[in-house]
């Protein structure tokens, strides 16, 4: 199968503030709405979105991507399942130092996943994304609405890395990344961008 041509890029954004990512709480499948912050920054990511054309737009199904996708200008964005955050299991709106009381030195990276997902059960989510953005059929950019940890794996895999790896890579809230190409090589052309932000700051 050839590679796309190297102007093609896969877009990515994290959803809007909510309560649960301004406390640092793991929210995984848990539908956690947007605050007053996370719409006006998602309206702040339409403005710097606007005037690109994509091929596929694809959203994550739960609400805080969606009403993301929304406000930013793209209310006809697909639901992809596999976009949906990593599942926590019994860790589900706990924050990392609340866990770690229980097990020391315990990351969401390596685990254990107690009634969740293990990281390559993300990883092999990201790389039926990663295809479906690659597909024949996808004539130009895509654009990707979904999560914080959803998105570092994601970008692990395309980089060639194993899911874990995707723990080298903060995003904050309302932030753009952009996967591209050097030539035949996968590289990260945009990380974590918030300059449209800052007039908000």
């Amino acid at each position: 199968m050839n590679e796309p041509a190297p102007e093609r890029q896969i877009y990515l954004v994290r959803h809007g503030e909510t309560e649960w990512a301004r406390l640092g709480r793991h929210t995984g499948r848990t539908d956690v709405p947007l605050t007053d912050v996370g719409r006006e920054r998602a309206l702040d990511l339409g403005r710097r979105l606007a005037g690109h054309r994509f091929a596929l737009v694809l959203t994550s199904p739960l609400s805080r991507a969606a009403d993301t996708a929304r406000l930013a200008g793209f209310p006809g964005a697909e639901v992809d399942d596999d976009l949906r955050e990593w599942d926590y299991g019994v860790f589900e709106g706990r924050t990392t130092a609340d866990i770690r009381v229980e097990i020391p030195d315990w990351s969401i990276w390596s685990g254990p996943w107690r009634g969740g997902e293990s990281a390559g059960q993300v990883g092999a989510r990201a790389d039926r994304a990663i295809a479906r953005c690659l597909a024949p059929t996808v004539e130009g950019d895509a654009l990707l609405f979904a999560h914080g940890h959803m998105l570092r794996v994601l970008t692990a895999r395309w980089l060639g890395l194993a899911p874990r790896e995707g723990a080298l890579f903060a995003l904050g809230t309302a932030t753009i990344g952009i996967l591209g190409w050097e030539r035949e090589t996968r590289v990260m052309e945009t990380w974590n961008e918030a300059c449209h932000l800052e007039d908000d700051a």
